[in-house]
């Protein structure tokens, strides 16, 4: 089987800050905290705020604007109708029956478009659909254990990923991995 991650890796740019501001748009409101999501982004990026602390410090805002969706499930609709245009092209034509994506994007914003793509697998961090509480964190370490859980005896063909700091745990575990850049796919085990 292969294994993807997918915000820069099978998908052109980062889902969840697209879906930030896909609600920006619709919640003119939001732009108070532009600034708070940046700050946030900047630091993780940069490797001087882990993401449990990001979580533990930030997460309340994420949780209070998501009990104000109303039909969160029609805006997943609504956002992959503009958003799946943002699926690289190689993907398509290495795609297999049996792939999997380990994502850090939440599998609740994730189901429609591996629906849409053919993919029958989605590991990705979980939240609770009433509170917009985060129940699994599936980013870094954290999606060796969420992966392991789904398929305890899964043997990994090719990995592919943007970040091989970030996913360096899942190489380790893959027969043969691949660094994504843009369309570039290079490989490095």
């Amino acid at each position: 089987m292969n294994v993807y991650d997918f915000d820069n890796t099978i998908y052109n740019g980062e889902s969840s800050l697209h879906f930030f501001f896909y609600y920006l748009k619709k919640t003119p409101y939001l732009i108070k905290y532009i600034p708070k999501v940046f700050y946030v982004l900047i630091k993780y990026k940069l490797g001087k705020m882990s993401v449990e602390y990001a979580i533990e410090n930030y997460a309340v805002l994420i949780e209070d604007y998501f009990k104000s969706i109303e039909d969160f499930d029609a805006d997943v609709i609504d956002f992959w109708n503009k958003h799946e245009k943002n699926i690289k092209p190689f993907y398509k034509e290495i795609q297999k029956e049996d792939d999997i994506i380990v994502t850090a994007s939440p599998e609740a914003s994730m189901n429609e478009i591996c629906k849409r793509l053919g993919i029958k697998h989605c590991i990705g961090t979980l939240l609770d659909p009433k509170t917009g509480k985060i129940t699994r964190l599936c980013m870094r370490s954290h999606k060796i254990p969420a992966f392991l859980e789904a398929f305890p005896d899964a043997h990994i063909d090719s990995f592919y990923t943007d970040s091989p700091k970030n996913d360096a745990p899942l190489i380790d575990m893959a027969e043969h991995a691949f660094i994504v850049k843009g369309n570039k796919i290079t490989q490095i085990k």
